[in-house]
């Protein structure tokens, strides 16, 4: 595994554990002291841990990480999500991408359409759409730009998607809880509301880690969610009280990957 891979893994686990030790740390990752304190030091100097007495446990905004780092959580598993995301599209159709990583995964998957439209505020997907060798409408919003998700927010970015109707939009969520909804750990979560409403049809992409977690912001109501696509290592229960809100739920994968 390598350092960039590990230490989102590590993050991924804090996340979830809470406070934890480095010996605990070397048995969870299968390697050695030295190899989890450099981590931890590049990580503490990145502001994304707190190093205490023993061990280690997440900052405050350690949610909220970057956009390169979360490409490397759960990458397969986003992969497949993407895959089975993309059989919804149509020729024809204008779409809404969302800065999220499982939704920039998406974006080889285009390459079999033509005439589509996609807008989004994601840097990291209007260079990798530009790259593809098919017909495509890209539109970007304008904004302030915002180096953690390479993606851009603000006044500027919420006017520009209240201008358009959508077919769909396809977005991705730091937590999906029962009674919050589709969370963020991203303060400026405003666009993402827009998105919502500029869409006729919202279909949310997440892996199974996500749900139970409610981060600080509302995105919008589950309600709101039209198709959910996520792996098959959701909890049944969850499963189950999705399906009973009448949520078309999509699930990808076997629990043997």
């Amino acid at each position: 595994m390598k350092p960039k891979q590990r230490q989102a893994a590590i993050l991924e686990y804090l996340r979830t554990h809470g406070k934890t030790s480095v010996e605990t740390l070397v048995n969870r990752f299968n390697t050695t002291g030295t190899t989890i304190r450099k981590d931890l030091t590049a990580l503490e100097e990145e502001g994304a841990v707190i190093r205490t007495y023993g061990g280690v446990v997440p900052s405050r905004e350690e949610g909220d990480q970057p956009i390169d780092r979360k490409t490397h959580i759960n990458t397969a598993k986003k992969k497949q999500i993407a895959q089975a995301a993309a059989t919804l599209i149509n020729d024809g159709d204008s779409l809404i991408f969302d800065a999220g990583s499982t939704v920039l995964q998406m974006v080889p998957w285009l390459t079999q359409f033509n005439n589509i439209t996609v807008m989004t505020n994601s840097l990291s997907i209007v260079n990798e759409l530009v790259e593809l060798d098919n017909d495509q409408t890209i539109l970007m919003p304008g904004g302030t730009y915002r180096k953690t998700s390479a993606s851009f927010h603000g006044s500027l970015a919420e006017a520009a998607f209240s201008h358009f109707s959508f077919d769909k939009l396809f977005i991705g969520a730091d937590g999906v809880d029962l009674n919050a909804g589709v969370t963020t750990y991203n303060e400026l979560h405003a666009v993402s509301q827009a998105m919502c409403r500029a869409a006729q049809l919202l279909i949310l992409l997440v892996d199974s880690s996500k749900f139970g977690r409610k981060s600080p912001n509302v995105v919008c109501e589950l309600s709101a969610v039209d198709i959910l696509i996520t792996d098959s290592g959701i909890n049944p229960d969850y499963l189950a009280a999705l399906r009973e809100r009448n949520i078309n739920v999509i699930v990808v994968g076997n629990n043997d990957e």
